[in-house]
């Protein structure tokens, strides 16, 4: 469900408003989206992972929606040791292929979840959910609070996501909701005292529109570490 556009950003995330989207959006969706080209996203880590994680120990890691694969790989390059998870069959074989030929294939672990109904086992140092945004009925709170659940004692959850729809949007579907900062922390329900807040803000960014063109939009980060 995610990995870099073109520019920047995942794949779960609601570029372009489908003429008719189903009321869930599956793994079927989804296979058929990668299938519609040879590669969807750029490749490169998502700006804001590179930002946010680069001063972090590497240890172990999960990508929630891993697309095809760029957010995983830079990671594995990096010392982490990955699990990448996508509803995708097609993106996690592309992501596969990517992490061949950086040469890091035997640090990332591939599980393809439908993250409505399953999620990877296991404790993490870093959870990352860049651009967790889908159509129809996507449980997206519920989602990230097991994300918050799998990250181990001292570990760090960063999330990112679109503040709304880009001004060159022609078509949007109003029932798609794009939390602010505040709601998602208020989404985690973090217990008192075992979490701290490091960011919870709104920032512009450039992304290529259409017709190749820059255009600017604003999306908003997460980044919480569980104390205890």
């Amino acid at each position: 469900m995610s990995q870099q556009q073109r520019p920047q950003q995942h794949a779960a995330a609601p570029e372009s408003a489908p003429e008719s989207a189903p009321e869930f959006v599956g793994e079927e969706f989804w296979d058929s989206r990668y299938r519609e080209s040879g590669r969807i996203w750029s490749g490169e880590p998502n700006a804001v992972l590179v930002r946010e994680a680069s001063d972090l120990a590497p240890g172990r890691a999960l990508d929630l929606g891993s697309g095809e694969g760029g957010d995983a790989v830079w990671l594995a390059r990096r010392g982490w040791r990955v699990t990448g998870t996508d509803i995708s069959g097609v993106a996690l074989e592309r992501a596969a292929g990517h992490a061949a030929g950086a040469g890091v294939a035997d640090r990332i672990d591939w599980e393809r979840h439908d993250l409505a109904e399953s999620f990877p086992a296991g404790e993490f140092d870093l959870v990352s959910a860049c651009f967790l945004h889908s159509f129809g009925d996507f449980p997206r709170a519920r989602i990230l609070r097991r994300a918050a659940a799998a990250v181990a004692p001292g570990g760090t959850l960063l999330i990112a996501g679109h503040a709304g729809w880009p001004a060159w949007q022609q078509e949007t579907r109003p029932e798609v909701h794009f939390p602010t900062p505040d709601e998602v922390v208020a989404q985690l329900e973090l217990p008192d005292g075992a979490w701290e807040v490091l960011l919870a803000e709104e920032h512009e960014r450039v992304q290529n529109l259409p017709d190749g063109t820059p255009g600017t939009r604003t999306d908003n980060a997460v980044k919480v570490r569980r104390l205890v």
